[in-house]
């Protein structure tokens, strides 16, 4: 699938004086014993699985998961197909609850092939340290990709909880942004558990003449 659009903003991107600082950190915490996560390889997978003409759908996670063996480059997504993280569990309960979906494998790349863009705001972390990469540098990356994306005026933007609701600003009047409070076991009850944004998601994908997105994994 040709990727033309986010492969040159990676390349621009990665060469700026900010990402430099970003790359000198993430070799100081590999000097210095830190397991990272995501893979390297899958920092920018988001993007690779989910072209930018393709995109629908804009879901925003904060950082990936920094238990071994989780974090597969795509937000709430798990390479781990046997572990459902807290938050996926209950974004799993929110879809069977409003679209009649129930799924239990925690990979969540075919969302991302049918135009769901599942983006953290920062691209890495440290084992066992959430945020540890959250002042790094990436959210100058993500919230630049945020603005490029906003120019297509017809994307879902999916925000849950304050710290994805803080990037609204970025969206501007752009396409259709659904917000609530997060998926977390701490806040899902208090807004994002009843929002049947999936099924609002896809209402309005079909008013556009798009396919809606096919929420079952397997």
């Amino acid at each position: 699938m040709d990727n033309f659009f986010w492969n040159k903003f990676i390349l621009n991107q990665t060469s700026q004086d900010y990402f430099l600082k970003i790359k000198h950190r993430l070799l100081d915490d590999h000097k210095n014993g830190y397991a990272i996560f995501p893979d390297p390889k899958d920092f920018f997978r988001a993007f690779e699985v989910c072209p930018y003409e393709k995109t629908k759908i804009v879901i925003l996670g904060q950082d990936p998961y920094h238990t071994k063996g989780i974090a597969d480059g795509l937000a709430f997504s798990s390479k781990n197909i046997d572990i459902i993280p807290p938050s996926l569990r209950n974004i799993f309960k929110e879809i069977k609850d409003d679209v009649g979906v129930n799924n239990n494998t925690s990979n969540l790349t075919k969302w991302s092939e049918q135009g769901v863009l599942l983006l953290n705001t920062s691209l890495s972390v440290c084992e066992g340290m959430p945020n540890s990469h959250s002042n790094i540098g990436w959210e100058n990356f993500t919230d630049l990709a945020l603005r490029k994306l906003s120019k297509q005026h017809d994307i879902v933007y999916m925000l849950w909880g304050a710290h994805a609701r803080s990037k609204k600003s970025l969206i501007g009047n752009s396409g259709l942004i659904l917000e609530s409070s997060h998926p977390s076991p701490l806040s899902a009850h208090k807004g994002f558990l009843g929002s049947r944004q999936f099924s609002k998601a896809n209402l309005y994908l079909s008013k556009l003449k798009k396919t809606p997105i096919d929420w079952q994994l397997a």
